[in-house]
């Protein structure tokens, strides 16, 4: 089943036509829970990686024996799903609300020193021939693979993600290792994807607000705040909230490739590569959301008519507090370690 986004509330380029010079496009994954195969691009779903080809893991010192089961974490959703599904008035049932607390208990395992292996998790696959958006790797790799340990406990604070993309050639792969290696306990629930597959739409988008030049910014700005006087002189509670520059106009929400990074938590960062200094641009934007409340005009038309609660976290991907993960390559050569922002 296709996504399709609606069209934007208006034509931002016939309100400020300095902004087509500054279009871009971006491509929505559209992540939705399902069953990939090994040769399809996807969320959480089975990797095509070499037998031959050690798993990526994390080394890093850190405590990693206690924490929650992935299984148990899987089961806890189809559970609450389930639940939901059959009554959204009341949830759960009893018996199902002892199942939740039993299945939401941490376990420690015994023997893992704090710099031993730990298995990541593969977040995501992505082939080139599937997002027009995706550049091209490093030496003509077509397919990009992402990894995160699941713990937050990492860098300098003590207190980040530690992330692993790597780039290959499918055509290369020959033997596909059947079982990779999985951490037993994870220390983040928000680390550990439902299988999804994807449904690539390729949309305009433009870039945030505060990298336009000074004066165009302005103008924006200011038609938004007459917008609101608008709305707030009609005194019509029942009328939608007047369209926005960032949640409507410009950057789509949810996981996407290529396009633009919102910069919507903090002011906006230089991200240059440290290996040649060059302007890196956006490669991969993992959201905790679909939508919410302020970004649902990118609803796709699909769905519409579904109940937030079921669309908006399909992946059960969370990054940071329910923010998104925007992860930069450097243009002048793909093989140059990758940077990343949360928002």
């Amino acid at each position: 089943m296709t996504r399709t986004t609606p069209p934007r509330p208006l034509d931002v380029e016939a309100l400020f036509p300095e902004l087509a010079s500054y279009r871009g496009t971006t491509t929505r994954l559209h992540p939705r829970p399902g069953s990939p195969a090994v040769s399809s691009s996807s969320v959480g779903g089975p990797l095509l990686w070499p037998a031959d080809e050690p798993w990526p893991v994390c080394t890093e010192p850190h405590t990693r024996g206690t924490g929650r089961r992935p299984v148990d974490i899987h089961r806890e959703r189809q559970v609450l799903a389930g639940a939901w599904d059959r009554d959204p008035g009341s949830g759960p049932t009893a018996e199902e609300r002892a199942l939740l607390v039993e299945l939401s208990q941490e376990h420690r395992i015994t023997g893992p020193a704090d710099t031993d292996p730990l298995p990541m998790i593969g977040v995501a696959q992505l082939y080139r021939r599937d997002l027009p958006d995706l550049p091209a790797g490093p030496d003509g790799c077509d397919l990009l693979q992402v990894f995160w340990c699941p713990f937050d406990r990492h860098g300098r604070t003590g207190y980040g993600m530690s992330l692993d993309l790597r780039w290959r050639r499918s055509s290369e792969v020959a033997e596909v290792l059947a079982a990779p290696p999985r951490p037993e306990v994870v220390g983040y629930e928000g680390y550990v994807p439902e299988p999804c597959v994807l449904h690539p739409e390729q949309v305009a988008t433009y870039p945030f607000a505060g990298l336009l030049p000074e004066d165009l910014c302005a103008r924006i700005d200011a038609w938004e705040e007459a917008l609101e006087e608008q709305a707030e002189d009609a005194a019509d509670t029942d009328a939608p909230e007047p369209p926005a520059y960032q949640y409507d106009l410009s950057i789509p929400p949810g996981w996407r490739v290529g396009g633009f990074a919102s910069w919507h938590l903090t002011d906006p960062s230089p991200m240059d590569c440290r290996t040649c200094a060059a302007p890196m641009h956006l490669l991969l934007t993992i959201d905790s959301r679909e939508w919410d409340g302020g970004s649902g005009s990118w609803k796709p038309l699909e769905e519409r008519n579904l109940p937030t609660h079921r669309s908006a976290v399909p992946t059960k991907v969370t990054v940071g507090r329910w923010g998104q993960l925007n992860v930069f390559a450097c243009p002048a050569d793909p093989s140059h370690p990758h940077r990343w922002s949360i928002q």
